[in-house]
């Protein structure tokens, strides 16, 4: 697994090339090889158009998955999927899970929100702190947004229970802000965390 800017992260193993949530703070060589795209939500930071548009047209064969309101928005190649729902992408088996984004205040902002779980165990969740009713033993961890603060996470992580864990949606935090998120976290008792730097790879 690479980490990218922000939420986004590639997962390959051999020739399958699974990338999530590549957005406008995610690097272009994120998408490349790729052969499907999992997005959370609408949320530009969560998906790039012009990034994806660019390598569906590389790769014609690249599919999308995300909810289906996204998914007709994006057009062909796009795939419908619902939170329960067991799907292939890339040859990795994935869940889709929970549903709905976070709130940041009045409800907002309202939109869909899909996490998921990779070959049983890999879990994004997008913008949300929905727990899977299934083991995770790598979870990506939000840092950072209008619609979180640490002890959520530290309670999230907590509740999902995974071996390691590694921070995502963190474009928003200074190097102060990232060393004090990885001192909560890291002093989390039977979770291995570590923060993967932008372009790194972690064996999983």
């Amino acid at each position: 697994m690479t980490k990218y800017g922000h939420a986004c992260v590639r997962i390959e193993d051999g020739d399958r090339v699974l990338v999530i949530d590549p957005g406008v703070f995610s690097e272009p060589e994120a998408l490349v090889g790729a052969t499907a795209v999992l997005v959370s939500h609408e949320h530009a930071d969560h998906v790039d158009l012009d990034k994806l548009a660019a390598a569906r047209e590389a790769n014609p064969a690249l599919t999308v998955h995300t909810y289906a309101s996204l998914a007709a928005e994006l057009g062909g190649g796009a795939v419908a999927v619902a939170p329960g729902e067991l799907f292939e992408a890339a040859g990795f088996d994935v869940r889709a899970v929970g549903g709905e984004h976070a709130e940041i205040i009045d409800g907002l902002p309202g939109c869909p929100n899909l996490g998921f779980v990779v070959d049983d165990g890999i879990y994004h969740p997008g913008d949300s702190l929905f727990v899977p009713d299934q083991p995770v033993h790598t979870l990506l961890v939000p840092a950072s947004g209008p619609w979180v603060k640490t002890g959520e996470v530290v309670a999230f992580a907590r509740a999902v229970g995974p071996e390691r864990a590694y921070p995502i949606h963190d474009i928003n935090l200074s190097a102060h802000g990232m060393a004090n998120f990885d001192g909560w976290l890291g002093d989390e008792d039977g979770i291995e965390y570590a923060r993967i730097a932008l372009g790194d790879s972690v064996d999983l």
